[in-house]
């Protein structure tokens, strides 16, 4: 994890506790800040400390840490650049910022890169436990998680993968368009298709591999279409969106959604009349 790190930088997170960082922010040179236990820190040689002990990114190290986390390939990882982002081996996340180089009216890179943001996929056994017993327990449904970035969408996803296919034994696929919500146990029973668009990955899953479950991440409203029409063939979906409530939700085609309020917290279940279930 995070083996892609420059020196420098490898030596101030060594002395973080891993299962406690949730976000590295490397900015060309600012302060190297990072999330621990949900709280933002400055890091120094030495790790956590105040602003004026933070080392200092250069932007050569940035450089050599989104180069290092593409495989020494940016070239191989050109469409998830087109998206802002590339993923390292183990499913770190790492957001670019820089300056896009457009083609034909469609960013086709990002170039001359001076901010990195990089997310550290955990596994937290027992986040979902709750979500399972009010929602799952009786059988599969459709359900939503919503909550802002960074608020562990990605994690109870993971989490809800391995109870069903642990509890259930219900063939699960995991439609994994940015290769991060497939970095961690899901099951002995699921099965997973990366790097795809949605609409691409529903399509052929559910010709393919006749799931019972469908989970994915980062819903927007153009995914609706692949979602309604897996529910209406009788696959299951389990998805995320960041939404901060029901009002925002653009078709209420889940059974059940779940409002996170805090770091991976469940604050509501609700159905899709926005009552109250739990």
């Amino acid at each position: 994890m995070l083996n892609f790190l420059p020196p420098r930088l490898a030596d101030a997170v060594r002395h973080v506790n891993l299962n406690l960082l949730y976000e590295l922010r490397i900015r060309a040179g600012k302060p190297l800040r990072a999330n621990v236990g949900g709280r933002y820190v400055y890091l120094g040689p030495s790790g956590i400390c105040g602003e004026s002990g933070a080392l200092i990114p250069t932007k050569k190290e940035v450089e050599e840490a989104l180069f290092a986390a593409s495989d020494y390939s940016v070239y191989a990882v050109e469409e998830q650049m087109r998206s802002g982002f590339v993923t390292a081996r183990y499913g770190e996340r790492v957001g670019v910022a820089g300056t896009a180089v457009t083609e034909g009216g469609r960013v086709h890179t990002v170039r001359d890169v001076t901010s990195l943001c990089i997310r550290i996929p955990h596994e937290i056994h027992g986040c979902a436990d709750r979500i399972y017993r009010v929602c799952l327990e009786a059988g599969p449904v459709s359900l939503l998680i919503m909550a802002p970035p960074g608020e562990g969408k990605t994690t109870i996803l993971r989490e809800l993968c391995r109870l069903v296919s642990t509890k259930t034994a219900c063939n699960l696929l995991v439609c994994d368009e940015r290769g991060e919500l497939s970095a961690g146990d899901l099951g002995a029973t699921a099965d997973v298709i990366r790097f795809a668009d949605k609409l691409t990955a529903f399509t052929a899953g559910i010709r393919a591999m006749r799931p019972d479950v469908i989970v994915t991440d980062e819903l927007l409203p153009s995914d609706y279409p692949a979602v309604r029409r897996a529910i209406e063939a009788g696959v299951k979906v389990f998805a995320s969106a960041h939404l901060t409530s029901l009002e925002g939700v653009t078709e209420r085609i889940f059974e059940r959604y779940i409002l996170l309020d805090g770091l991976g917290n469940v604050k509501q279940i609700l159905n899709a009349e926005g009552e109250d279930v739990d």
